[in-house]
């Protein structure tokens, strides 16, 4: 497995945020309780995106937000269904916590549904917890929001 920094706008990248975008709607939740960047989005506020290879094959990605005060955000994290359980996770989000890190980021936290039951658990694994909603997810009822200190933070 190879984990790099991709393109937002190649094609593959593409084709997996949408499939994370559809497989969120297949879980029932409506287009106002799915925050998820567009492509457009992820280029404006230059989310640095990485993505796992598998035999050189796009398997997996995610993103992260660095907002500046010390603080960034994960977005888009998604790995195809039959990448989960080997490892692409948690090589995506060691990556994205080590970017975050070398950013003098301290605190990285995320924004997940109450119904992804499985992103809590493999979240709470790398040291993530449960916090109070953050802007802009304030008013969101299905938003879970979690953080975590990064080895910089805790020093």
């Amino acid at each position: 497995m190879n984990v790099a920094a991709v393109r937002v706008r190649d094609s593959k990248v593409v084709e997996l945020l949408e499939a994370l975008t559809a497989e969120l709607a297949g879980s029932g939740y409506t287009p106002e309780q799915t925050f998820g960047y567009s492509v457009e989005q992820l280029e404006r506020a230059e989310v640095h995106l990485v993505g796992a290879r598998v035999a050189g094959r796009l398997v997996g990605l995610g993103g992260v937000e660095l907002q500046g005060d010390g603080v960034a955000e994960l977005k888009r994290f998604y790995v195809e269904p039959e990448h989960r359980g080997t490892g692409v996770a948690d090589a995506l989000i060691a990556a994205l916590v080590d970017h975050a890190a070398a950013h003098d980021v301290h605190v990285v936290r995320l924004e997940t549904g109450d119904k992804q039951q499985a992103a809590r658990s493999f979240y709470r694994r790398h040291g993530f917890a449960e916090v109070p909603r953050f802007e802009p997810y304030l008013a969101s009822e299905t938003s879970v929001c979690m953080q975590r200190e990064t080895a910089s933070g805790s020093a």
